[in-house]
């Protein structure tokens, strides 16, 4: 817990320097297509240290998000062949059984797939991936990711901008708890994947 504190401190500092935004806009881009932890708690941290800026901070993440889904789009559309064993081998939620599962969601529920994903804590990557190498319409795949992520990280810049100075208190008190409830939601997310699909 203690490392875990240094971290959300560290985190935190990102705030109030010139580039919080741009750490959060990377890590969101790279989460939604090869990076395993999702930029949430940046979010969460920038929003708590200023809130004011919440919804700024929730248009960084949305807009570097979708286009790492574009981005994983890619991969999946023109490079899945080439890097496939990497993702079974090191990324965690893909497995053969997982794609084959999300291939057969994708042909019934194209959009609900995609939205779901991105407003949960399924693992985003194994969907935006997914739909490239299933071929998913792009566009429909475009507007589901745009409207589950944005509502994911705008939904989080509400809550910090309604009731700042409170949440920040709140999450300062109830750290280690909350830490716990982030990491089995994220852990939850791959069993998701791992057994649903």
């Amino acid at each position: 817990m203690n490392l875990l504190r240094r971290l959300y401190d560290w985190v935190l500092h990102w705030a109030v320097t010139p580039y919080g935004g741009l750490a959060l806009f990377l890590l969101a881009f790279a989460e939604s297509s090869f990076f395993p932890i999702p930029p949430d708690v940046l979010l969460l941290a920038l929003c708590i240290s200023v809130p004011l800026r919440s919804f700024h901070f929730a248009l960084i993440a949305s807009i570097g998000s979708v286009l790492g889904g574009m981005a994983g789009y890619g991969i999946g559309v023109g490079l899945w062949q080439a890097v496939d064993n990497f993702f079974y081998l090191y990324v965690p939620g893909f497995t053969e059984q997982v794609f084959d599962r999300v291939q057969q969601l994708f042909i019934t529920y194209d959009f609900w797939v995609v939205f779901t994903a991105g407003f949960t804590p399924i693992p985003y990557k194994v969907i935006t991936i997914g739909a490239g190498v299933f071929k998913v319409n792009f566009a429909v795949f475009l507007l589901a990711s745009a409207i589950g992520r944005s509502l994911r990280f705008f939904l989080v810049a509400w809550i910090i901008h309604r009731w700042g100075p409170a949440m920040r208190e709140f999450f300062e008190k109830y750290f280690n708890i909350l830490t716990i409830v982030f990491m089995a939601l994220l852990i939850g997310g791959f069993v998701v994947v791992k057994y649903l699909f």
